[in-house]
């Protein structure tokens, strides 16, 4: 089909300046810049006042940059936050690369299986994955901790999670599957020509993987190594859980301290959630610069290949075994601590006596508590609403900046990016902030967990949709257009449906993200909007650990059965993103 002509166009009938066109768009891109710009003015509003209290109103003061930029103790969270987020940063783009290097790259048997074992911690709550490791690796009650003792007949304490080290360890094997995804998508997409013609000069098989194919990764190395640094300084579950216990804090944690201490300091809190935006700011920017200057690393051009795998021998079978271990010490251990907890009536390590203790009890409980329906609930009405609100809004996002010639659309899309910048914890403040300076009567309902969810996940939504869309030739649109139909109806009836694989795709992983969210929901929700991450933490908190595991259990294979049930619709649907 040829492109349609300018003098065709012209001759379409004109529209009215009300067009429901620009009705729509301009609702769209209002609601756009409010969630992205207005929490944050709100925020860096606060972080310039005092708290108001009921005999004193909020002054203006710079007190609250001083407190923090002039503390020592600032400076031990900026060591304590890099520290930890470098060291876990490095450990999931190590465990994650040769995960991937393993999978695309060599012969490796069981590559299919071991291809799904890797991606599943994605779907497991982040406070369930740290509660499991501190069973296992805590000094008093940590299983690794007590079968080593027992081997050696020793006191010795063998491993210690409450340290930066287990932070980073717990922090770092989590994030693996995403450095996983990253890196597998390079290797995948990346010409052998050149590793084949090393192997036929002689190079070993490590020399090639050491010189040739790492170093052409090396951009989306340096990439997914910044994403994972951002994800680490935004982490929540690990230092909140891990760290606070024994004074290892970082700036997630301070945020939280301040906010629910005695009295709260709401604009200390802002100021550390500025800080702490600045700092995911400049990991976000030099990640974007790192993916414009990759094209020096191009390996595949317009001439057709076929990747092909190495043989590695014998190693293939070290390979098989290294996913092994993998799959136990990420998935199998945390499952199995959590399903021996849920099955005690108090916890106790495993033995011969607790064996014979073993009770449905916990569940039982659990089902029983009030707050449990009702988190369910409101997380299924948030995750479904806002994953198809975001689809909803992307898509037509999308289309303004693929679509038209508007000057400043650019502006547009990074404010729909904007908030992939702003940790959980932060943004969750300053929603707060937001809605409780506006009042309106939203702050403490359902209302403001589907704004914050909305505004986090957002540019996830805007991935799935761009992608989407260039494939998608505005001839089909024009042909709609000369044919009489409005926008409305092209949208309707052509775009939509050629997104569709992408907006399920979308939609799909923006409902299991939401379901596991904690850090922007635990400054927003109330009595009778928990959430099922909030019950988790409720649960932690009050020492339920027994009736916390059981319904970690539950929510682990209702997500498990969601994430076949997605993977069966993406096989229907031809969606490799899923």
């Amino acid at each position: 089909m040829t492109g349609i002509s300018s003098a065709e166009l012209a001759r379409l009938p004109e529209r009215s300046l009300f067009d429901p066109k620009w009705i729509v768009l301009g609702t769209v891109v209002a609601i756009v810049a409010w969630l992205a710009l207005v929490p944050l003015i709100f925020l860096f509003w606060q972080s310039f006042f005092t708290p108001a209290t009921a005999d004193n109103p909020a002054v203006f003061t710079l007190g609250n940059y001083a407190e923090v930029y002039g503390s020592a103790r600032t400076l031990q969270l900026f060591f304590n936050s890099a520290t930890y987020a470098l060291g876990s940063a490095l450990l999931a783009l190590t465990l994650g690369t040769l995960l991937a290097w393993i999978c695309e790259r060599t012969n490796t048997p069981g590559k299919p299986l071991f291809y799904a074992l890797s991606v599943v911690p994605i779907v497991i709550p982040g406070i369930l994955f740290v509660t499991a490791w501190i069973m296992l690796a805590s000094p008093q009650i940590g299983i690794i901790n007590l079968v080593l003792q027992r081997v050696f007949n020793t006191d010795y304490v063998f491993v210690d999670i409450y340290t930066l080290t287990g932070m980073m360890w717990v922090d770092g094997i989590q994030h693996a599957p995403l450095a996983f995804l990253l890196m597998s998508a390079s290797l995948r997409s990346m010409d052998p020509a050149l590793e084949e013609s090393a192997l036929m000069s002689g190079a070993s098989m490590w020399q090639i993987a050491w010189r040739i194919t790492l170093r052409l990764a090396l951009p989306a190395a340096s990439a997914a190594f910044l994403i994972l640094f951002v994800r680490s300084v935004e982490s929540f579950e690990t230092p909140a859980l891990i760290g606070l216990p024994v004074g290892i804090e970082v700036f997630t944690s301070s945020i939280y301290e301040a906010l629910h201490g005695y009295p709260s300091d709401i604009g200390l809190g802002a100021t550390y959630a500025v800080t702490l935006l600045a700092i995911t700011s400049v990991g976000i920017y030099w990640q974007s610069r790192l993916s414009q200057q990759g094209s020096k690393y191009a390996t595949v051009t317009g001439k057709g290949f076929r990747p092909r795998v190495m043989d590695i021998g014998r190693w293939r079978w070290a390979a098989f075994g290294f996913f092994i271990l993998y799959g136990i010490l990420v998935i199998g251990l945390p499952f199995l601590i959590l399903l021996w907890s849920s099955l005690q009536r108090f916890y106790s390590v495993p033995s011969w006596e607790a064996l014979q203790n073993v009770s449905l009890d916990s569940y039982a409980r659990v089902l029983e508590f009030p707050s449990v329906g009702t988190a369910v609930w409101n997380s299924f009405l948030l995750a479904t609403g806002s994953a198809t609100i975001i689809m909803l809004l992307s898509s037509i996002v999308c289309w303004i900046v693929l679509r038209t010639k508007i000057p400043g659309r650019w502006l547009l899309d990074n404010m729909a990016s904007m908030p992939l910048v702003m940790p959980g914890l932060v943004l969750g403040l300053a929603v707060m902030i937001c809605y409780l300076a506006l009042g309106g009567g939203i702050y403490g309902t359902i209302w403001i967990l589907l704004l914050a969810y909305v505004t986090r996940f957002m540019p996830y939504g805007m991935r799935f949709s761009t992608t989407s869309m260039l494939q998608i030739h505005k001839e089909l649109e024009e042909s709609a257009q000369l044919s009489g139909a409005s926008w409305l109806t092209t949208f309707y009836r052509v775009v939509l449906p050629l997104l569709k694989p992408g907006l399920i795709a979308g939609w799909i992983y923006i409902v299991i993200v939401s379901i596991r969210e904690l850090s922007s929901s635990i400054l927003l929700y109330s009595p009778g909007t928990e959430v099922v991450s909030i019950v988790l933490w409720e649960l932690w908190q009050n020492g339920q650990y027994t009736q916390l595991s059981a319904f970690g259990v539950m929510l682990i294979c209702a997500l498990f059965v969601f994430v076949i049930i997605a993977h069966l619709i993406s096989k229907r649907f031809g969606i490799k993103e899923v």
